[in-house]
């Protein structure tokens, strides 16, 4: 994590004012002609310029994540350029985009057949079409699930195709896909989230041509063809990109008429250009809460929106730990007990955050339904250190944990490097549980360790990181006993734990076949009640997104649960 000097900054943010030309206006180019639209832009463009903190090789965030963990901001520029039948909102709804409606049970698209099969019916809007001015059809969705399941383009796979029987298409504008199960998110399915439809028109022939090339294709890049609010005029490489409003975009045309996304890597760069006045909106990771604060008290034409990402959390060894006690729950709930989390939270998320007390935070829409469950440990170093006493330590002369042939309690807590957060978070539990009495061995794993799978699978007692904490096919497995890195699965499984139990293996496997919100959420109260119980993993804090908002902007907010902040680009607006 970078730091910065407010004297640095002003001097910079001076040599930015001297040096800057104002960025000439454009109108933007009128698609009307080649897609039936509404009248070209207005003389005066309205204009706005966004800023990310990564430099993006492909408009498509499936395959931006694949293997690597993804650019930052790349998932907010997908949804300026790209539509999906559906769209998660801040709020964690799906909204229908370029479908009439989203499947449900209420209204009849999504089917339960008697054999514990499933279908979903998807209703393409009369007006859809793709940025060349071509009708979006159900065509498009066959091939996007074509592709999806080709297991020789695992960039472009989802673990939830594996529950896809087939899919026919009855009209140009209906698409049925059949489940060989039933499958909580197929609501989800032509979404970012899932798999954004593909244009059969361009990419069919380069598909089937050369496989190999399929996503060197110039489409991915500078030939993007999509069905957002925006679409690709410009591409830079490593500089920024000229988004122009979509005249024919399904849900309106977007009321400003020109977005320039530049790609500024270099948090200290990328304040410096906030408080010039150079960039008005910030997306994805750019910038870290503590800078994004320090900002906020100095940028008097913006303000600070914050919504919380993900969690930093222990993971215990489940498998033949060292020492063997961590295997026991009374010693990691000791440990949840033995250190002061609010405390964390003020320190390193100046408040701007939560206690982790579950795997779901309370920012969730599902929380309310799940909250009763919760087994919490609140802070309290005398009950800590009863529950380790009752496992046959006692301290010694030193003031140390011993069992009772004289062994020394020791744990080594472990994190890995380039996280700023996460070191300064690993040190901070280290100090706590020392003060217990445990001898503590805080290590900071090397970047260049960190993709051995082999050495981050057999960690001997905690492992800190910063994960996921939503309930999609590929987080919520995490857990199950199935996902465990193992010699058996060349350590590639996504359960860092090793944890394995039938009784969450099972409640997971239901979670995902309980269709029905109220029932299915019923078994995610037992999953967060087993998680909380047997405190697995131990949840510190959840991790906060800052972005910078100017109070130029209109109806922009930070995004929410699974949104970005483009989620509703094409309703954002500028006071002139």
């Amino acid at each position: 994590m970078s730091s910065w000097r407010p004297i640095g900054i002003l001097a910079l943010v001076l040599l930015l004012a001297a040096c800057a030309a104002p960025a000439a206006p454009s109108a933007s180019t009128s698609q009307s002609a080649q897609q039936g639209g509404p009248a070209s832009a207005p003389a005066s463009p309205r204009r706005a310029v966004l800023a990310i903190g990564g430099d993006p090789n492909t408009l498509n965030n499936q395959i931006s994540r694949a293997g690597s963990g993804g650019v930052p901001g790349v998932d907010a520029v997908e949804e300026l350029v790209s539509a999906g039948m559906a769209q998660q909102d801040d709020a964690g709804a799906l909204r229908a985009q370029l479908a009439e409606a989203v499947p449900s049970i209420e209204n009849g698209l999504w089917r339960l057949l008697p054999d514990g099969r499933m279908e979903t019916t998807w209703k393409l809007k009369e007006n859809a079409r793709w940025h060349d001015g071509t009708p979006v059809t159900a065509d498009d969705m066959l091939f996007t699930i074509q592709v999806g399941q080709d297991k020789d383009l695992p960039a472009l796979g989802n673990p939830g195709f594996n529950a896809v029987e087939g899919a026919s298409a009855p009209d140009p504008r209906t698409v049925t896909v059949r489940w060989k199960q039933a499958f909580v998110q197929a609501d989800t399915l032509f979404t970012t989230t899932f798999a954004i439809p593909l244009p059969k028109h361009i990419l069919e022939k380069p598909y089937l041509d050369d496989k190999a090339s399929f996503l060197q294709h110039p489409f991915w890049t500078s030939d993007f063809v999509g069905t957002g609010p925006y679409r690709l005029r410009t591409w830079a490489q490593s500089s920024h990109m000229i988004l122009a409003a979509n005249d024919a975009y399904v849900l309106g045309r977007p009321k400003i008429d020109e977005l320039e996304v530049r790609f500024i890597t270099d948090p200290n760069t990328m304040i410096a250009n906030i408080l010039a006045g150079e960039v008005e909106l910030t997306m994805g990771r750019a910038l870290s809460l503590e800078q994004g604060i320090q900002l906020r008290d100095q940028w008097r034409d913006g303000k600070l929106g914050v919504l919380l990402s993900s969690w930093i959390a222990g993971y215990p060894q489940m498998q033949s730990p060292t020492p063997a006690v961590v295997a026991d729950a009374r010693f990691r709930r000791a440990l949840l007990h033995g250190i002061d989390r609010q405390q964390l939270v003020d320190t390193f998320q100046a408040g701007q955050s939560l206690v982790a007390h579950s795997y779901v935070s309370p920012r969730e829409a599902d929380y309310k339904d799940v909250e009763g469950t919760i087994v919490r440990y609140e802070y309290d170093p005398r009950r800590a250190v009863e529950l380790i006493e009752s496992l046959g330590y006692a301290r010694g002369p030193d003031g140390g944990l011993r069992d009772a042939t004289g062994q020394r309690l020791s744990l080594e807590l472990r994190t890995t490097g380039g996280d700023d957060l996460q070191e300064k978070t690993m040190f901070a539990m280290s100090d706590a549980w020392q003060r217990l009495g445990i001898a503590m061995e805080p290590t900071v794993v090397p970047r260049q360790r960190a993709q051995d799978r082999e050495y981050r699978a057999n960690f001997p007692g905690i492992e800190q990181v910063r994960q996921p904490n939503d309930v999609t096919p590929s987080a919520l497995t995490r857990y199950h006993g199935a996902e465990a890195a193992v010699p058996d699965n060349g350590y590639r499984g996504s359960n860092r734990m090793r944890y394995r139990s039938a009784e969450l293996d099972a409640l997971i496997d239901r979670y995902y076949v309980t269709v029905p919100k109220g029932e299915r959420n019923q078994v995610l109260a037992q999953i967060m009640h087993h998680m909380t119980d047997q405190a697995i993993p131990l949840g510190m804090f959840y991790n906060t997104q800052p972005t910078m908002i100017a109070n130029r902007l209109v109806n922009v907010t930070p995004g929410g649960s699974g949104a970005t902040p483009a989620w509703n680009a094409h309703e954002w607006d500028v006071r002139l």
